[in-house]
């Protein structure tokens, strides 16, 4: 599927007007689209054909078209545009009927919900000549019917499916394209079969199902018993049994191999759960329920974000930060989300069950539990922070049915690509446009070493295939850059090398992946900067306890010490040794920040952290502390900005690839808001001072939203940062928490 919204342009600067538009079939569909383009005013005419006398008198009373014609001839004669909107059967009779016409250099294209017949058909019509041929479908419709409920925003923000042919004309394409665009449309491209199997999937299938389920029902002699006490889920359920009887028949006819496929697998799965019940299997069922509600509500989220990432900045998802504030409270931040990705890792290839508590929600890590739950692992939750992980043993992983989508997770990509570097089957793993933006070849070259087969997108970005039949081989790896999430990837890989696999970090980074395998009783070498695993032992299920995340405690860290006359306690924070380097450097520029009940859960050291106001003044940041607050840089960056003095920053050259180049975004961003900033290639110089107010970009990253959000209490104006939706990644209470402490920001328009 690709979306070829770069190569179009908006019709309504073009001159002239384009000559006429034909509209075939006067329905709520082919009304709207002519009714549509005939507001826009771009074209000379339009024109509409239908069998039924009412709906052409209709259609011109109701402002839909310019006029009707009964003779589809004398219509067509000099169309620039010709739309068949007539049901799927009906198209046959149809293009049989427009081949005998001279269409000249017309465009013909159709709303047709299965397009391999209309293509077929358009192929056995124009065999013997050649036509401008656009086949689509409008994703679109209402509960009324006909072309008095045409309406021209039916089709604003739904979802338009173009499949041309490899043949197709691409200036007729184009014009198609940038007509449904023109209506609010999201327009997409795709290959016949795929969209005819997509929509034997997604819509065929449940009207199918629906119509039988109340079908079957009805003829039972209790009947009315079944309908009497049948609640809301129901009801639900069988709503779309109400549609139109011989549209659908149509549909199923025209689509019918695809349909006979999904049917085919639904029948197969629907077999399986029959068997499960019969022989008590509740084990089963619970996975088919877990993976079918989480996975409803995880796509469903992922959806609704790419639609904000995705869209134009009319669509943009805006923080507006008011200057000023004054901080105040005890909150306790989400879960670390490193230890909640590694927790269910972990606890998948265990064997027993793994309890999970203060799991992060966010939709990195959800990510992650969906990526094992495809590969059949049993997970309940999250519900409150609470997850039960039914492992299934170092070798109990499954086959997925298809590609792993991990949205914006890096970490789930990087660590997942090293334990199934080992495993009997091929897996895909994708993400949104920012992951498949980002280097994989850090951990790809390694893999490949040990033996892993495994390939990349163009220069080395992913998609990431990692194919069955890889033999490891335990090895020594220094790695040449700091990377938790490299040295993770090697450990985890190791599990399935034989012999040992020994990482050698230039300077330490995170260790949570050591810690937790010896949580879960896998032996760990650590020696200095090395870690070491052998394979041929087990993980044992245990109970993991996630503490709140010290890096989206940072942004409250800087908040805190920014602030005037603040004070904040962070309660139950993870302070891991390999992680407080925010701690160490707020402390160097002058922070006041103490740890107080300090604890250790689960293996991971953890504490209540007091930030109180503090006059800051910048310093050069030591290359040591810099692996141990990577993350956190963005939000340091604005400690920076208004402490006394310059502050420098170099050996950080990673921060180039993460989700955005997070130097190159904040330099920009800083320099917007009045602050003197550097960026050099391996860090920046950044002159403390004063922030002003003005228009910033987050390019997609959510660190880069918080970290402005942040800088907003010592501004002198407000700050607009664009592009946000990311936040949900790592942080889905960002917002609530901050008003909650003292923190003018909020989403645009709903202040």
């Amino acid at each position: 599927m690709s979306d070829s919204s770069a190569v179009v342009t908006p019709l309504q600067s073009a001159t002239p007007k384009l000559g006429r538009l034909v509209v075939v079939g006067l329905g709520l569909i082919g009304g709207s689209f002519a009714k549509g383009l005939r507001e826009l005013g771009l074209f000379q005419e339009v024109v509409g054909v239908d069998l039924d006398a009412e709906s052409r008198r209709l259609a011109v009373e109701l402002g839909v078209v310019d006029r009707c014609e009964t003779d589809l001839a004398v219509a067509c004669q000099g169309a620039a545009v010709i739309q068949m909107a007539v049901p799927i059967l009906a198209m046959e009779k149809l293009l049989g009927e427009l081949a005998k016409l001279d269409l000249g250099d017309a465009v013909v294209t159709d709303v047709g919900s299965a397009k391999g017949n209309v293509v077929r058909a358009a192929r056995l019509a124009f065999a013997d000549r050649s036509v401008r041929f656009v086949p689509g479908h409008p994703i679109a419709g209402s509960e009324q019917s006909g072309v008095e409920a045409a309406n021209i925003e039916l089709f604003r923000r739904h979802k338009v499916v173009l499949t041309p042919s490899e043949q197709s004309d691409d200036a007729a394409l184009a014009l198609i394209d940038s007509l449904w665009r023109e209506l609010g449309a999201d327009v997409e491209h795709m290959a016949v079969e795929h969209h005819d199997q997509v929509l034997a999937a997604t819509s065929h299938l449940p009207h199918l199902l629906a119509f039988t389920l109340v079908d079957s029902l009805a003829k039972r002699s209790e009947n009315l018993e079944i309908f009497r006490y049948a609640a809301g889920g129901f009801r639900d359920f069988t709503r779309i049994a109400g549609s139109d009887p011989v549209m659908w028949h149509d549909i199923f006819l025209a689509n019918r191999e695809a349909v006979l496929r999904t049917l085919d697998v639904f029948r197969d799965d629907l077999d399986a759960l029959r068997d499960a019940v019969d022989a008590g299997d509740g084990h089963q069922l619970l996975g088919v329920f877990t993976r079918a509600r989480v996975a409803r509500e995880h796509f469903g989220k992922i959806l609704a974000r790419r639609a904000y990432v995705d869209a134009m900045h009319s669509n943009d998802l805006i923080f507006l930060a008011n200057p000023g504030g004054k901080l105040s409270g005890r909150i306790r931040v989400p879960g670390d989300k490193s230890i909640s990705h590694r927790s269910i890792m972990l606890g998948s290839l265990a064997e027993g069950v793994t309890e999970v508590e203060g799991f992060l929600e966010g939709e990195d890590a959800l990510a992650t539990i969906q990526a094992f739950r495809d590969m059949g692992v049993v997970i309940e939750g999250p519900h409150h922070g609470r997850v039960t992980v039914h492992g299934v043993g170092l070798r109990g992983l499954k086959a997925p049915p298809g590609p792993i989508y991990l949205g914006n997770s890096g970490t789930s990509m990087r660590l997942l690509s090293g334990l199934l570097a080992a495993q009997s089957f091929d897996t895909t793993l994708t993400g949104d446009a920012s992951l498949s933006k980002r280097p994989m070849n850090r951990v790809a070259k390694p893999l490949r070493a040990m033996g892993a087969i495994i390939e990349t997108g163009p220069e080395g970005r992913p998609p990431l295939t990692v194919r069955a039949g890889g033999i490891l081989g335990g090895m020594t790896y220094e790695m040449p850059m700091a990377s938790a999430q490299v040295k993770s990837c090697m450990l985890l890989a190791g599990l399935y090398a034989a012999g040992s696999t020994t990482v050698i970090e230039p300077a330490p980074t995170r260790d949570h992946t050591e810690r937790m395998l010896r949580g879960f009783g896998y032996p760990v070498t650590v020696e200095g900067n090395s870690a070491t695993v052998e394979s041929g032992h087990k993980l044992i299920g245990t109970h993991i306890e996630v503490p709140a995340d010290i890096s989206s405690a940072a942004f409250f860290l800087v908040a805190g010490s920014i602030a005037e006359n603040s004070e904040l306690l962070l309660e139950h924070v993870g302070v891991n040794p390999t992680r407080t380097g925010v701690i160490d450097i707020l402390r160097l520029m002058g922070g006041d920040i103490t740890l107080e009940n300090e604890r250790e859960v689960g293996g991971e050291p953890v504490a209540d952290i007091r930030v109180r106001s503090a006059k800051l003044k910048g310093i050069n940041i030591p290359e040591d502390l810099v692996p141990l607050a990577i993350d956190e840089f963005p939000v340091l960056f604005i400690a920076a900005s208004v402490a006394e003095g310059r502050t420098v920053l170099r050996g950080a050259e990673e921060l180039r690839v993460k989700e955005s180049d997070r130097i190159q975004v904040m330099a920009d961003g800083l320099i917007t808001l009045g602050v003197k900033a550097e960026p050099t290639p391996d860090g920046i110089i950044i002159e403390g001072g004063s922030i002003g107010g003005g228009e910033v970009w987050a390019h997609g990253d959510h660190r880069i939203a918080m970290a402005f959000s942040v800088a907003s209490l010592r501004a002198t104006a407000p700050i607009r940062i664009h592009d946000c939706a990311n936040v949900a990644t790592s942080f889905p209470n960002f917002l609530a928490l901050s008003a909650q402490v003292g923190l003018r920001v909020s989403e645009e328009g709903k202040a």
